[in-house]
């Protein structure tokens, strides 16, 4: 029977580690000496639990007061009353995260991590440790990991938490210099990740970029598509640094080592060399210090008398990790890796021996082993995602033999290209090839009928699914034990996973638009027949859209427009295309910005899709719906300086659906509306969509001159630039306009009652089912 005590001291690590990070530091005091007070009691009047009291008091209380120290200079120490504020800055610090490109309002920027040694500001200087994100300019892309560095800029509070806090922001920094270079450690480290990448450079995108992320955790450029069907099919831990990827690199050294004659003791040098090594390959950072202590885990779990040390492991690894970093009790990743591996090492094991009556060995432990894991995280991964994947543990399965492999054969390719380039190459083409089927295996995963289904994040929804979850654990051994009910009840969740569930209630009868709730972004469909609607816009997420538009019942589309070619309106095109006939895609006359402009040609070109260029006060005739191009007018006019070129080219279409006529406006900011008020000066909607999102650079006038009944708002939620703007909402309303929003409602529908009434109906696509708003809009 495994030994519970290290499980508790965990608990107890964890819950400090909370204390000491949420609270305030006299909150935080006063609950870790009521622990103390009644843990106390406890004892006195439970003397045979004196000693386990006393650890777990003991470990609750350090990991209590080293959170509390972390959060006081992170949260209340100089760096922080420096950004509070905004005081321009001396700093000098060590790099400790590689430098990420970001694409700026007018250029491009190089985020990146430093840990502060000395600040200097506002005519005093400190000698401290605290960790800065500095958003500077692209010198900072030279920088190499592990560099000293000194910089100026101006701080910024940061709204960040948990194990990736930061003290404060560094904006500005657009010199730096570097004043010592990076250990012989750190130097080896990055030569071998650049070593990986350039042996499978020649490969496709997708590869390239997910070899060296199943090696260290190195998705840098990984599409946003591709990071969709790999969460949609449960692949997702395979881009990140997990304990798997630990598990496969150590094991695989252990293997050689053995090969070689090392023995005994020797192999747990070997394999503490081994982790230290997977550590500096992957970085030193929050999520990868704790992946490899899950990995660690999960070796020891495979050793002899596995289950109960990677037991007691867990409970250490957990302490221990909180001890070093408490902040990590707060974030997601961290509680992920601890109910994988519980999972794996309470469950699987359970499971294994229940499936090998009547399957082999090798089956059973491959079913069971990411089982276990799954069930294990899936109340919390709904609880952030508001999904329950019904394929995970099918595609974990169907990955499983190429896994290995393709993280062996790429470490191997690393190390191999810093003395032969030309064999890396050919070793990287191998562990390619394996990458290639894990792709194919989440495409194909994502795109079944229902691949996650959708769960609310409620309290009761998620009681009702941990309960779900706890029986499911207790039924399930007794169920896959017998050779009659275990492959039936394999078959039910295949056939789930094959035929798409019914949304009642949706789409609604008389449905003319629908605003897609795709996060911060626009994808707007409207109704030109059975089956078939024209499609503005696509989003950010392909598969956003792709489940919008599944669940309309679309599966034609004669007609895309694209309003212009940012990330937030076009990222999402392949989810409009892929599985349905589309007859062409239109777009602005402006291509600004060119990465937009070449993604959607590809993405076009991939589907055989012709692009072309809308034509100013066009009309045109599609199904059900009249369409005229209001904007942009040819030449296009002059951008003011600060303005975007790309969101005053949006093209605004006014569009009649059974006598229902909508202004769909795009971004187009407040010069752009300006003119196109003056040029047509009647222009009147029953539904407006709010330019940009509900930004707050509107022209209000021409909002309010539309008289429009309904304003929809297609918007994400808790998006960082503020939208909607609650001025710009309040104003609408004002006038007698309902204003919906997306972050609140979900798909938001315009519908048409058979007496001609328009009123709106909202669908949760987290939720079960769809709801009517209240009032509606009136009749016309």
């Amino acid at each position: 029977m495994r030994d519970p005590r290290m499980a508790l001291v965990g608990l107890a690590a964890w819950a400090g580690a909370l204390a000491g990070t949420l609270l305030t530091v006299g909150w935080a005091v006063l609950v870790l000496a009521a622990a103390l007070v009644g843990g106390a009691a406890l004892a006195r009047r439970r003397p045979g639990t004196r000693a386990l009291v006393a650890a777990l008091l003991s470990v609750l209380v350090a990991v209590g007061v080293v959170a509390v120290l972390r959060a006081a200079v992170v949260r209340d120490g100089p760096v922080a009353d420096l950004a509070a504020e905004r005081a321009v800055v001396d700093l000098e610090g060590t790099v400790v995260s590689d430098p990420r490109p970001v694409q700026g309002a007018f250029e491009e920027q190089v985020v990146v991590r430093l840990d502060v040694e000395r600040v200097v500001g506002r005519g005093r200087a400190w000698r401290l440790s605290a960790p800065v994100v500095v958003l500077g300019g692209t010198d900072w892309a030279a920088v190499p990991l592990g560099a000293r560095v000194s910089t100026s800029g101006r701080l910024a509070p940061s709204d960040s938490r948990g194990g990736d806090e930061v003290a404060a922001l560094l904006v500005g920094a657009d010199a730096v210099a570097t004043l010592e270079g990076p250990d012989v450690w750190w130097r080896g480290a990055a030569g071998v990740r650049a070593s990986l990448r350039a042996a499978v450079e020649h490969r496709p995108a997708a590869q390239r970029v997910l070899v060296p992320a199943l090696v260290v955790g190195d998705d840098a450029g990984l599409d946003p598509g591709v990071a969709e069907d790999f969460r949609t099919a449960g692949l997702t831990h395979l881009t990140a640094v997990s304990g798997t990827n630990l598990t496969l690199v150590v094991g695989f050294v252990l293997l050689l080592a053995r090969w070689v004659g090392v023995r005994g003791r020797w192999l747990v040098v070997v394999g503490a060399l081994g982790i230290v090594g997977f550590v500096l390959l992957a970085r030193t950072e929050p999520s990868v210090v704790r992946a490899a202590a899950m990995g660690a885990v999960g070796l020891l779990g495979l050793g002899r008398n596995g289950r109960q040390r990677g037991f007691r492991a867990l409970g250490v690894a957990v302490t221990a990790l909180l001890l070093v970093s408490p902040g990590l009790a707060t974030t997601v990743g961290f509680a992920l890796s601890v109910l994988a591996t519980a999972g794996i090492l309470v469950l699987a094991p359970t499971w294994r021996d229940a499936l090998r009556r009547w399957l082999p060995r090798w089956v059973a432990e491959a079913v069971a082993v990411p089982a276990a894991a799954q069930l294990a995280c899936t109340p919390l991964v709904a609880a952030v995602s508001g999904q329950v994947s019904l394929v995970a543990v099918v595609a974990n399965l169907l990955v499983a033999p190429v896994v290995g492999p393709a993280t062996v054969l790429g470490l191997v390719a690393g190390l191999v290209g810093l003395v032969w380039p030309g064999l890396a190459t050919v070793i990287g083409t191998l562990a390619a090839w394996c990458v290639a089927w894990i792709v194919l295996v989440a495409r194909r995963g994502a795109d079944l009928p229902t691949a996650a289904v959708a769960w609310g994040t409620g309290p009761l929804a998620l009681v009702v699914l941990v309960l779900a979850c706890a029986a499911l654990a207790l039924l399930a051994p007794r169920v896959l034990r017998s050779r009659a009910l275990g492959p039936v009840a394999v078959g039910v969740v295949v056939l789930v996973a094959l035929v798409r569930l019914p949304t009642p209630g949706w789409p609604p009868p008389g449905w003319v638009l629908v605003a897609c709730d795709v996060g911060q972004g626009d994808a707007l469909v409207l109704r030109t027949g059975p089956g078939a609607a024209v499609v503005v816009d696509a989003g950010p997420d392909a598969a956003a859209v792709d489940r919008c538009l599944t669940d309309l019942g679309v599966e034609q589309v004669p007609l895309v427009v694209l309003t212009h070619f940012h990330a937030d309106h076009v990222d999402g095109l392949a989810g409009v295309l892929e599985g349905r006939r589309v007859d062409r895609v239109e777009v602005t006359s402006v291509p600004d910005p060119p990465g937009g402009v070449q993604h959607v040609q590809e993405v076009a070109a991939e589907h055989g899709v012709a692009v072309s260029t809308v034509a100013h006060g066009a009309t045109s005739r599609v199904g059900e719906a009249t369409l005229q191009v209001l904007w942009p007018p040819v030449p296009a006019p002059p951008v003011p300086s600060g303005a975007s070129a790309a969101n005053d080219a949006s093209v605004v279409l006014l569009v009649e659906v059974r006598g229902v006529r909508m202004l769909l406006t795009g971004d187009l900011e407040p010069t752009g509306q300006a003119v196109l008020a003056a040029a047509l000066p009647g222009l009147r909607a029953d539904v407006l969509k709010l330019p940009h999102h509900g930004s707050a650079h509107q022209d209000e006038a021409f909002l309010e001159s539309l008289a429009a009944r309904l304003v929809l708002v297609s918007v994400g939620q808790d998006n960082t630039y503020g939208h909607p703007s609650p001025q710009v909402v309040s104003d609408l309303e004002r006038t007698g306009a309902r204003v919906l929003r997306t972050d609140l409602s979900g798909d938001l529908a315009v519908v048409v009652d058979p007496d001609g009434a328009l009123g709106t109906l909202t669908h949760d696509p987290l939720g079960p089912a769809s709801t009517a708003e209240p009032g509606g809009a009136g009749d016309r």
